[in-house]
């Protein structure tokens, strides 16, 4: 499908591609670039890729797809460096999670030629760097397309085509309205997380620890969001802050109706909205986006040495 990938950061999503890529069989060369010395040499000590690259400008020569898998404030600084040297007809797109953000820094410095088609794919784990990927991480999971209105469809068409061949289910939406949906989807569950984990950090040490053993519950499932990419989400409030502020602003006062019905013990306002909110999780499952499994679907099996 394509003769040359560059893949601009290798951590979970990039490294994922790799696998992801060499399963499908549907790419002859995998050039990788990261600013990092120590990182470049974990990848290829891996051997994610069939070149490595300091310099992101020598990793698109010649690439005919090119997939940005940074934080997204340092793209200004990526495209900069990468355009001169992007090939006529090459498909650039990228990975993060903010799409608007991405349109704005990205279309003043395309040259002519190279088709832009911003992208998300919707999957991931706490984990991150370039030994975290796995190539189902993908599979059933949605990526979503953010192309501009006069997009060459061809280049879309096959971007599409990539991703399904990755595994993943296409969709294609408007980069302020995917903004808006991955704010209360992804970008506000991660900032309740951080705060609630963050609330822990600040308790008195007694009370700490005992959260802490006692956490397999609905905390332990916070510490997993939490413990994600601190500079990767830095990123994402900063480039999405209206959409967020938004979402964060409707979820404060639906918190703040539950906040009225402890106190006023109106039991059956609580029961009401947890009636109405069971039928969210059921959906999420029945689209195939999660697993009825009991807890999650975590293994519960004998440890190591059980008798």
């Amino acid at each position: 499908m394509f003769a040359r990938l560059a893949l601009i950061g290798i951590g979970l999503i990039g490294s994922s591609i790799v696998h992801a890529a060499r399963r499908a069989g549907i790419v002859d060369h995998f050039a990788i670039s990261t600013r990092r010395a120590e990182t470049l040499a974990e990848a290829e000590a891996l051997g994610l890729g069939d070149s490595y690259h300091l310099d992101a400008a020598a990793a698109v020569e010649n690439a005919d797809l090119v997939i940005i898998c940074a934080p997204v404030l340092a793209y200004q600084a990526i495209i900069e460096r990468i355009a001169p040297a992007l090939m006529p007809g090459a498909i650039l797109s990228d990975a993060g999670s903010v799409k608007a953000h991405v349109v704005e820094v990205i279309r003043p410095h395309l040259p002519e030629g190279v088709h832009f088609v911003p992208g998300h794919p919707i999957a991931g784990t706490e984990h991150s760097g370039p030994s975290a990927g796995f190539a189902t991480l993908f599979d059933r999971r949605w990526c979503i397309l953010t192309p501009e209105p006069n997009a060459d469809p061809a280049a879309v068409k096959k971007l599409s085509a990539f991703w399904r061949a990755l595994g993943s289910h296409v969709e294609i939406m408007e980069p302020d309205h995917h903004d808006l949906v991955l704010a209360i989807t992804s970008h506000v569950p991660h900032l309740i997380a951080y705060n609630i984990v963050g609330t822990v950090a600040d308790l008195e040490h007694d009370t700490k620890s005992e959260v802490i053993k006692f956490s397999a519950s609905g905390f332990r499932d916070f510490t997993r969001i939490a413990a994600s990419d601190p500079v990767m989400w830095r990123d994402v409030f900063l480039t999405n802050r209206d959409a967020v502020l938004e979402m964060l602003g409707r979820f404060t006062e639906d918190l703040s109706v539950l906040q009225r019905a402890v106190r006023s013990g109106d039991g059956k306002k609580l029961e009401e909205m947890f009636t109405r909110t069971r039928t969210i999780r059921r959906s999420i499952i029945d689209a195939g986006q999660e697993t009825a499994a009991a807890d999650f679907g975590r293994p519960h099996g004998k440890p190591d040495g059980a008798g």
